[in-house]
């Protein structure tokens, strides 16, 4: 048994030197005094912020190991992720930075249907590029 990393032959040690140097009298006043003061340090707030603390440290690892694998049990199945792998590996060995993408998730979306009645959907507005006026000659 340790208290405040003091073992049980020197604890036994202090408490002979003190019976010789106090006396018995004064050794029951002594340790009244002692156990007054720590009684007060083990009642404090302080003492119960340092024994949560500790028990938060000794049990820090489990519960990190427990997030762990939780997070490893949202992950998708690892079958997933490898096909998922094995797709975007062939579209990369197949790609050429030269040709444009051809994906519909990337293309307009179509104009509007046209209102009920004889309305004509409205054009969109467009630039005029360079190649559209051509000098007279």
């Amino acid at each position: 048994m340790e208290i405040f990393g003091v073992g049980t032959s020197e604890i036994l040690f202090i408490l002979i030197l003190a019976l010789i140097i106090l006396g018995p009298k004064d050794m029951q006043k002594a340790g009244k005094t002692i156990g007054k003061w720590l009684r007060s340090v083990v009642t404090s707030d302080g003492w119960k912020v340092m024994r949560q603390t500790t028990s938060r440290l000794r049990t820090l690892p489990h519960e990190l190991m427990r997030q762990a694998n939780e997070e490893l049990n949202n992950v998708k199945d690892i079958g997933e992720i490898r096909n998922e792998l094995k797709g975007a590996g062939e579209f990369l060995k197949d790609w050429d930075p030269r040709k444009p993408v051809s994906t519909t998730r990337f293309q307009a979306a179509p104009p509007p249907a046209p209102a009920a009645g004889n309305e004509k959907p409205a054009q969109p507005e467009t630039k005029p590029s360079e190649g559209d006026f051509k000098p007279d000659a």
